[in-house]
């Protein structure tokens, strides 16, 4: 029987502990997605315990809290302690025995602190005070953590309007880290509401500095925000969305949608898709003249509980898996851009892993040889970020693609402990690999291209494609 998390957790065969410990676990980390704030790096954050570390903004700790029957107020409530908080993450942790949720906590526990016990209630005032005790150390910071994790560049997730002011102060402060940030112009096409639109698209012609007042001064305006983020270092764009948006429209159609939202007038559902998909190609058009690379993360129903969403706002812990049937969609968009040379490095990530083998089979479609694994596969994301996951969206790019090319891990978190699922999915990979070697499956000739792999899917690969 093996101990629980010993330095070979996941680490199956004496080759896949070859491949990490030699070989992953030094590569630094390029964490090119993630909703870091920036500000608490500008300003090098100083946690007040590990409550605000680990529970604050973690709706996955959250959901599981919820089924194991916590009230709410020990979950986003404002008038409960750090420790209340803490004990009831504590009662709730046995009870997530094969959910990653136990692996990550643990995982963070020793990475981030040192702390090799295991976390119930019994241990939870020990572990609570050994973890704030070592908050108040020097290095124990939001910069200090990202030290402690060798990281090497974040790109965060910025709207067109922000004005980047703790990126610039972050650079200039000569913080050793690079922080990007990343374009998510997903305000800018969401037309459901008018009034809604109309107040950011009033903010979007402030800071452009140029008068909106028909669709093509929207379009000026975002291109001077791209130049922009440009200038600050940005190389991705990321859309978060339910499904690919490909609409067939004419200018004259896009004029006159613009003029009834931006009137006041409700759109039909046809006019919404037409203006979305009109805002894809251009943003599309953007990212390819920068060079950047495009994320598009798809498949999820957001605010499914209406009446938690009005008590405790989005991105709490109440959105799912969609059944999408995208493929053709998805398809006709990258074919557009393509047709008219103007399709960009492109990364997919998928939410529901009945769509594995179509995306990967829809990557290669439009690899086009300039540049390898210009269209990605992307990691397992949000409910498939976990040990199953990851081996299905590597399985299914190690048959029906590269995975030598993949560009690897990225933490899509809000914490500055997460780093440690760096580790996890290097873990994994090495796991599979290793195992191929010892089935017969990878000729023990090729170890040197094996792991070269490794090291590339780990972090060379990354930063070749965004160029850092």
């Amino acid at each position: 029987m093996k101990n629980f998390m010993d330095e070979n957790f996941l680490l199956q065969t004496e080759t896949a502990q070859k491949l990490y410990h030699e070989h992953a676990a030094k590569m630094p980390i390029i964490d090119y997605h993630c909703h870091l704030n920036p500000q608490m790096v500008a300003e090098d954050y100083k946690f007040r315990s590990i409550t605000e570390v680990w529970l604050g903004e973690d709706h996955y700790k959250w959901r599981a809290l919820r089924t194991n029957g916590v009230a709410e107020r020990y979950i986003t409530g404002k008038d409960t302690s750090d420790w209340e908080k803490f004990e009831k993450w504590a009662e709730t942790v046995p009870y997530t025995f094969r959910n990653p949720l136990y692996h990550w906590t643990h995982l963070e526990l020793k990475t981030a602190f040192g702390i090799d016990k295991v976390l119930n209630p019994k241990t939870a005032r020990e572990i609570y005070e050994e973890c704030n005790e070592k908050l108040q150390q020097p290095g124990m910071t939001a910069r200090g953590l990202m030290r402690h994790y060798n990281v090497e560049a974040v790109c965060t997730t910025d709207d067109p309007i922000d004005s980047l002011k703790y990126h610039k102060q972050t650079m200039e402060s000569g913080f050793e880290v690079k922080m990007l940030p990343t374009w998510r112009p997903d305000k800018a096409m969401a037309v459901e509401v008018p009034a809604d639109f109309r107040a950011y698209i009033e903010k979007l012609s402030e800071v452009s500095g140029v008068n909106i007042s028909c669709f093509n001064d929207v379009i000026d305006a975002l291109q001077k925000r791209h130049d922009f983020f440009e200038s600050m270092g940005c190389k991705l764009s990321d859309h978060g969305m339910e499904e690919f948006y490909t609409e067939d429209y004419t200018d004259a159609e896009i004029n006159a949608i613009f003029n009834k939202v931006y009137g006041g007038t409700e759109l039909t559902k046809e006019e919404i898709l037409k203006f979305k998909s009109c805002m894809m190609i251009e943003f599309g058009k953007m990212d390819h003249a920068s060079g950047w690379a495009q994320q598009f993360h798809y498949g999820v129903i957001r605010n499914n509980n209406t009446k938690m969403f009005k008590l405790v706002g989005p991105d709490t812990g109440f959105d799912s898996i969609a059944e999408v049937n995208t493929a053709k969609s998805m398809a006709k968009f990258f074919d557009k851009l393509n047709s008219e040379d103007k399709l960009t490095k492109t990364i997919i990530y998928n939410l529901n892993p009945s769509a594995n083998e179509m995306l990967a089979t829809m990557i290669g479609n439009f690899q086009d040889g300039t540049i390898p694994g210009k269209m990605q596969f992307g990691s397992g994301w949000w409910f498939l970020d976990q040990k199953d996951g990851m081996e299905k969206q590597m399985n299914a790019l190690s048959l029906l693609g590269l995975l030598s090319r993949f560009v690897g891990m990225l933490t899509d978190s809000r914490s500055f402990v997460s780093y440690a699922r760096h580790e996890y999915f290097r873990r994994t990979l090495c796991n599979l690999l290793g195992r191929d070697v010892e089935n017969g499956e990878i000729p023990v000739s090729e170890m040197e291209r094996l792991t070269q792999m490794v090291e590339d899917i780990s972090y060379n690969n990354a930063k070749g494609y965004f160029n850092f």
